[in-house]
């Protein structure tokens, strides 16, 4: 017997703050219309006091309002959401992009205190002043600017309380309904929301470890250790732990401060170019790129005139034979292949379901074309890359998480760098990549490779073959053996032949009833009314309705 689990006190909080929240802002339609409908008390669904008034605004800003009201992990979802224009309309992108830059500072909140029982005393007074006012508040953490006893200026990153709880009851709650909404609703299930969710949640679980953030943070400044173009912000490790990160404080110029960079007599352009040239090399050189390049984590230092990227919470990871893999997609578009993409696309994606073929082909080659027949100076990988990202999604094409981080991190280093310099195309620092993997592919030593693993691979499958044979052996001898087939458009057959078996059941049912009345009517069968058996009149109306309905039902139904 199955033991229900019931929802724990914490859980059954969020839901409700989950509920009232969404009737405040006029969503208890997405309640009412729900199975959760059937457990919810009426008085959640009843109208909020504010109601009205946040109706005056559109639904999309009503959205965004919801997530900031709900809080950190909400926002953090919001966040994800705004690169998602295949799957989200433009308008409801824009009101997510403001998640941005707008979190609330935390209240109440005793910054010494915490910094103290994080650290302990010994190290608490290492720091001659730390101010309580923080310089920025994002979903997960709010920093603060401090000094060391020694003179070095400082910010520490300080995780929000009990963050790490109200994301597990958020998950979770999040959890529960994306699996009911992909048992319930069909257009729900194919954008897959419990993916989404899981994906989403692998993520925050990894920004929440800033000891994590430290290995980023020291890997990155390994790869471009002795790059006289790039700074990477000093780290305290005496002073971070998995709560708290202590680093460098960065004086400089953001890169969106356009007229602040010409005021210190930095060039635009050359921050443009040379600030996307860093990014490619972290995506093609070292495989490991900044998941977050938006103008807010990427400043310029003007004494040294270098550039410093900052919060390395967030970052993806190319293995080697993905890196490869990427290579030769890359290769495929520009000789207009349309057959290998899909192959590499298939070999890449973590599941498919491609309805048609035909249909994602004509996709690809649009998308080729349209790029191939524009200006090499007029091309914009923005957009390009959306296209790209609607393609899959429409034909069901499932990525990994880090192929979506690396379209949203070109696509914002784009905006950067256009932002910079109107007449900034990123093709510009592409070209020195693709002549680079061009060459390495025709490369004695790459092709020489290339077939030892192919000898290498036949190898395996010859050693392997007569054990993988051994098993089949055994599994048919023991009668273990399972074979899955799926048969298509079965359930349509299934449906149409219940429809017939039915009408034919209506028919024997119909003649029957006919000849029952004919012969109460020929018997003349009492009671009598003006000499007509009632009875029998009774099936003789009951017959032609039967009959009207299954005529009306086959003209319906084709």
């Amino acid at each position: 017997m199955a033991i229900l689990k019931l929802p724990t006190q914490k859980e059954i909080k969020r839901y409700a703050t989950l509920l009232n929240v969404l009737v405040k802002y006029g969503f208890e339609d997405v309640l009412s219309n729900s199975a959760f409908s059937k457990i919810i008390p009426k008085k959640y669904l009843e109208n909020h006091p504010d109601i009205e008034q946040n109706l005056s605004f559109s639904k999309y800003e009503r959205i965004r309002m919801v997530l900031e009201e709900l809080g950190p992990t909400y926002v953090k979802l919001g966040q994800i959401f705004s690169t998602r224009e295949d799957m989200l309309p433009a308008e409801l992108i824009t009101e997510l992009e403001k998640l941005q830059d707008h979190v609330p500072m935390l209240k109440n909140f005793d910054v010494l205190k915490t910094i103290e029982a994080e650290l302990g005393t010994e190290n608490f007074r290492y720091f001659a002043t730390i101010n309580i006012e923080p310089l920025a508040a994002a979903s997960l953490a709010q920093v603060h600017r401090a000094q060391l006893i020694n003179g070095d200026e400082v910010i520490l990153k300080i995780q929000r309380p009990n963050i790490e709880e109200i994301i597990e009851s958020d998950l979770l709650v999040m959890k529960q309904l994306a699996n009911s909404l992909e048992k319930y609703s069909s257009q729900a299930e194919a954008l897959q929301p419990l993916r989404i969710i899981e994906s989403f949640e692998r993520s925050i679980k990894e920004e929440l470890q800033f000891s994590r953030e430290l290995k980023n943070t020291v890997q990155f400044t390994e790869n471009f250790e002795g790059n006289k173009h790039i700074h990477v912000p000093d780290i305290y490790e005496d002073l971070s732990n998995d709560k708290i990160i202590c680093m460098e404080f960065i004086d400089g110029i953001k890169v969106s401060e356009i007229a602040t960079l010409k005021a210190a007599n930095i060039d635009p352009r050359a921050v443009a170019k040379i600030g996307v040239d860093l990014y490619l090399e972290q995506i093609l050189e070292h495989g490991f790129f900044h998941a977050d390049p938006h103008p807010g984590n990427i400043f310029v230092l003007p004494e040294l005139g270098e550039i410093c990227f900052l919060d390395f919470g967030m970052m993806g990871t190319i293995m080697p034979n993905e890196k490869e893999v990427l290579s030769d997609l890359l290769l495929y578009f520009l000789s207009k292949d349309i057959k290998k993409i899909i192959s590499i696309l298939e070999k890449i994606a973590i599941k498919t379901n491609i309805p048609d073929y035909l249909k994602l082909e004509q996709d690809l080659y649009v998308l080729v074309e349209g790029v191939s027949n524009t200006a090499i100076q007029n091309i914009k990988l923005g957009p390009t890359l959306t296209q790209f990202k609607t393609i899959l999604y429409e034909n069901r094409i499932i990525m990994p998480h880090y192929l979506y981080m690396l379209i949203r991190g070109i696509i914002i280093i784009e905006g950067v760098g256009l932002k910079l310099d109107p007449e900034f195309n990123i093709t510009d620092n592409l070209k020195p990549y693709t002549e680079k993997i061009v060459r390495s592919r025709f490369s004695l030593k790459y092709l020489f490779k290339k077939s030892l693993n192919r000898i290498k691979d036949i190898n395996n499958l010859v050693d392997t073959l007569p054990d993988d044979i051994n098993i089949i052996l055994k599994k048919i001898k023991e009668g273990k053996l399972e074979v899955i087939h799926e048969h298509k458009g079965f359930k349509e057959f299934q449906l149409a032949t219940s429809k017939a078996v039915n009408r034919l059941v209506f028919a024997v049912i119909i003649a029957a009833l006919s000849i029952g009345s004919s012969l109460l009517v020929m018997a003349k069968m009492p009671p009598l009314v003006n000499g007509v058996p009632l009875l029998g009149a009774i099936g003789f109306v009951l017959s032609a309705l039967l009959g009207f309905y299954i005529v009306i039902s086959i003209f319906r139904n084709d």
